[in-house]
């Protein structure tokens, strides 16, 4: 190409549906996958595959793909926030505004996995809902006519109850308590580090191909050094998911995609966009292959030929998505879930505060609809019970945004 390989050039594109589609499907995927701890006599391919062990299910590829879309929608975003008069300061605020929200969802989350009910003198259910209940309280983006002292109020009392939460917390076992503390960033937390490194150097980067591309390339190899076991002792205060490489690896190639999609969208290209997009995802996966009998494939650690893998899948969905949302104009067939993609982490909250209501109302099911093809059924539908309940509540001025 002789042109620069810069979006900015261009008139920017308008909205992609199928970001918002393959974040939704990605979503709803992942409240299936949390589920199947309730099943059993469920094909083993649909979830994690064990530590140390070499290979992937399907539960090993969601959380990848949802870190490849926050990546995918970064440079939209920041575009979107830079036509609005955001300076590179006010945008490097944002990112480390969202990061900090996400690793303190993170780490209460995280304490709730080893929570002790009596060493705490509250009972377990409770923990998540009113973790969950805090964090909308604090970051729900409010109407802009509400009631400013009830806002202000709103958030404090979310913090005051977290403060309290963090204050009381026991956990682990009776004769190894523990206070509160990061055991490890969870889930949000690791979301949260790898946004943070992404989202400065693509603020930073200004939509230039190939400062994205030594971008995604320099944690690529990252990820090779640090499971070789060559990266410096002395920069372990970084953290893993960061200076492992690999989760942010997975974000910066959704940047570097986003950059790619951008130039051949706002040509009107499809053709030579889907063509780059298949070469790039045929790239991943023989990096995948290479890598592999090196470090293995494995979620559990974050080995680059899983970095490399759920790059490709992800990209070929959002590929697939693209051209039947957004060429085809199909978009309207997934209305159904679309909540689930525009109100993302609201819906990731939402199991927490269902599982906490069934346990208080001791609801439980029966074991016929616990099993098998049944089961499975039955986690699908929980999935976009999760769904629904977001879209409900994002109607009422519910939603949670960063």
């Amino acid at each position: 190409m002789k042109e620069s390989l810069n979006p900015s050039t261009s008139p920017a594109p308008l909205r992609i549906a199928s970001i918002d589609l393959v974040r939704a499907l990605t979503m709803i995927l992942m409240i299936f996958v949390n589920d199947l701890w309730s099943l059993k006599d469920i094909p083993a391919w649909l979830e994690h595959v064990e530590h140390g062990v070499d290979g992937i299910g399907l539960a090993d590829v969601v959380f990848p793909a949802f870190l490849f879309i926050v990546g995918l929608s970064m440079p939209f975003a920041i575009d979107a926030r830079r036509k609005k008069g955001d300076t590179d300061w006010q945008l490097v605020k944002h990112v480390l505004v969202r990061t900090i929200a996400l690793l303190v969802m993170g780490v209460f989350l995280v304490n709730g996995e080893t929570y002790n009910a009596n060493a705490t003198g509250m009972p377990r259910y409770l923990w998540n809902p009113l973790c969950c209940f805090s964090f909308i309280l604090i970051w729900n983006s409010y109407p802009k006519h509400a009631n400013k002292n009830l806002v202000y109020s709103a958030k404090v009392i979310g913090m005051i109850t977290l403060l309290i939460l963090a204050y009381v917390y026991r956990g682990g076992e009776d004769e190894d308590i523990r206070r509160f503390g990061p055991q490890w960033w969870g889930i949000l937390g690791l979301i949260g580090w790898a946004y943070l490194a992404s989202g400065l150097i693509t603020i930073f980067a200004k939509n230039n191909f190939y400062a994205i591309l030594g971008g995604w390339a320099f944690f690529g190899v990252l990820s090779m050094l640090f499971h070789a076991g060559l990266v410096p002792d002395i920069l372990t205060f970084i953290p893993n998911a960061i200076l492992g490489g690999t989760l942010t690896g997975l974000t910066m190639g959704g940047v570097l995609t986003a950059l790619i999609f951008q130039y051949y969208r706002n040509r009107h290209d499809n053709k030579k966009l889907t063509i780059v997009l298949l070469a790039f995802s045929g790239l991943l996966i023989l990096l995948s292959v290479l890598t592999r009998p090196y470090w293995g494939l494995a979620k559990l650690g974050a080995t680059p030929a899983w970095l490399f893998l759920c790059s490709a899948f992800t990209i070929l969905a959002f590929i697939t998505i693209y051209w039947l949302a957004d060429v085809k104009g199909k978009a309207n067939w997934f209305t159904l879930i679309k909540p689930a993609g525009t109100d993302t982490l609201l819906c990731y909250l939402i199991p927490y505060f269902v599982y906490a209501t069934t346990r208080m109302l001791g609801i439980h099911l029966p074991e016929i609809i616990l099993a098998g093809g049944i089961g499975l059924i039955k986690s699908f539908l929980f999935a976009m019970l999760c769904v629904a309940i977001t879209g409900a509540l994002s109607k009422v001025g519910v939603r949670l945004k960063l």
